[in-house]
């Protein structure tokens, strides 16, 4: 598997910032005239993608960002770890803007920085377990998190570039950027 470069996660919230307006138009476009088999093509993209990417060679997400955590999680995970569910909240997680449970600091508390490990990966959130969310289904209702994921994630940025070529709308910009 390839892995990603530094340069490339470096240059990536640029890439990512640049493609934002048109990936907004685009996704806009798309909702108004969604392919019946939309889901099919994005999950062949994503399947095709994470063939040539390895999340362990990258977890940026796990060193940028905090997935969310649900309810099912926090038990889940607090039992794991032998501890309360308000001493694991107390210790790990805080409310973010939208009331929702995120870790406190990033890096993940849970990332092992020297080799991309994750301590609770068998547990892990769900949001972890489905990131970047480019194999849902309903894909087309989750475009927003995926315009935002572009910044964070180089496979969904690579999806999204990729999803413009197989799909592409009329009156949409074709200024296609180089995949990693």
């Amino acid at each position: 598997m390839s892995t990603t470069s530094e340069n490339f996660l470096q240059e990536l919230p640029i890439k990512a910032l640049k493609a934002k307006k048109e990936n907004i138009s685009y996704f806009k476009k798309l909702k108004k005239r969604t392919p019946k088999n939309l889901d099919y093509v994005v999950q062949d993209l994503h399947d095709k993608e994470f063939e040539r990417t390895d999340c362990m060679t990258c977890a940026n997400c796990c060193k940028t960002t905090s997935p969310m955590f649900f309810s099912n999680d926090i038990s889940r995970i607090a039992k794991h770890l032998r501890m309360k569910e308000q001493k694991f909240m107390e210790t790990y997680l805080e409310r973010d803007e939208d009331d929702c449970y995120v870790l406190k600091s990033a890096p993940c508390t849970f990332l092992d920085e020297r080799d991309n490990t994750c301590f609770i990966y068998d547990i892990r959130p769900k949001a972890c377990a489905e990131y970047p969310h480019t194999n849902r289904k309903k894909f087309i209702q989750l475009t927003d998190l995926t315009v935002t994921n572009t910044s964070v994630c180089p496979a969904a940025y690579n999806i999204v570039e990729s999803l413009k070529k197989a799909i592409p709308l009329s009156n949409t910009p074709r200024k296609f950027r180089d995949k990693n």
